[in-house]
């Protein structure tokens, strides 16, 4: 036996907001390291290339669109992974959005409720439905949130987000601590800046980097949406046995 096993061979794992950015770099990851691979996102065109890019590992790919937002949406997704590749071991809930950047005085309804819906509620009601699988497979599973030092730290202009990201990390350990009994752990990432076009407008030019907080850190540069992949492929395998109700932070160092 091995001492450390980061082996995913014979798991299947749905990754959502796997079309571009960190969803798709920790989809390919999860295929490198053996998964077959569900990506869910809104536009269908828009998994292609993910597809294709698990599938050159030699893994099989599969692309459900899938609305977050939408409770019907969500139980199909987890109902068609298993009837398309058996079961349902690996839940990387990575979609989010963030529609609106400013003072949050400013901050309405109807966008506070799209980012805590998209953010926080789908997270919540993915995990129950991937639990349910995963209970009636009897192996245990890996559930893995994607938060953001902005749940750490506030973030100017970023406040909604923020206060989303860091109920995902509470509602980590929540998880974790509930369900550990059942062989589920539940874990969490939380990048800093990354470059992807989700947080385009935070590195895209010179003063928008420094407002992001980059320049502090210690590695000196923003990260790059591969960098991420390695912590959901260790928290979704064995290495992780004995890890759960856990944040990586995945920043350069700007938090230390």
């Amino acid at each position: 036996m091995s001492v450390v096993e980061f082996s995913l061979a014979g798991k299947v794992a749905i990754v959502t907001g796997g079309s571009r950015g960190i969803g798709r770099s920790i989809a390919v990851g999860l295929a490198e390291a053996g998964a077959d691979v569900v990506v869910a996102a809104r536009k269908p065109e828009a998994l292609e290339e993910s597809v294709a890019a698990i599938a050159a590992t030699g893994r099989k790919g599969i692309a459900i669109p899938t609305n977050v937002r939408d409770m019907d949406a969500l139980q199909n997704l987890v109902d068609q992974t298993r009837a398309q590749l058996g079961r349902v071991d690996i839940l990387v809930n990575n979609a989010a959005t963030n529609p609106v950047f400013g003072p949050v005085a400013n901050l309405d309804e109807r966008a506070w409720d799209t980012v805590m819906n998209t953010n926080v509620k789908s997270l919540f009601f993915l995990s129950k439905m991937a639990r349910a699988v995963m209970l009636e497979q009897g192996q245990g599973g890996s559930i893995i949130n994607v938060s953001s030092t902005g749940g750490f730290r506030a973030s100017g202009g970023l406040g909604a987000y923020s206060v989303s990201k860091a109920a995902v990390i509470m509602l980590t350990q929540v998880c974790a601590k509930e369900w550990g009994r059942d062989g589920i752990r539940v874990n969490c990432i939380a990048p800093g800046l990354i470059k992807t076009e989700f947080s385009r407008a935070l590195w895209d030019n010179e003063a928008a980097r420094q407002g992001g907080g980059n320049s502090g850190a210690p590695l000196g540069r923003i990260g790059m949406p591969d960098e991420m992949a390695g912590a959901a492929v260790y928290f979704a395998s064995a290495a992780s046995s004995f890890t759960t109700g856990q944040t990586l932070v995945l920043d350069g160092g700007s938090l230390a």
